[in-house]
């Protein structure tokens, strides 16, 4: 998965942490949700500004992340 167009870093928001398209949503955020048995369709839910193609791209980010091999684009 391609998650270059999906996630960035942006200094001023959250601190700086990866954000999905812009958005206030970290992948943190997200992983974290998926970590405490939440499903893709109830984040969305709870998050309609949120696509299936952001959370398959934040898994995509964590395991380039453990595989140190991360690329991500400044916004």
């Amino acid at each position: 998965m391609d998650y270059i167009d999906r996630i960035a870093i942006a200094p001023g928001k959250r601190g700086g942490r990866p954000v999905i398209r812009g958005l206030r949503i970290t992948v943190y955020d997200v992983l974290g949700w998926l970590a405490d048995g939440m499903t893709a369709d109830e984040i969305i839910d709870d998050f309609p500004e949120l696509e299936k193609a952001d959370i398959l791209a934040c898994l995509a980010f964590a395991a380039d992340c453990e595989h140190g091999a991360v690329i991500v684009q400044a916004s």
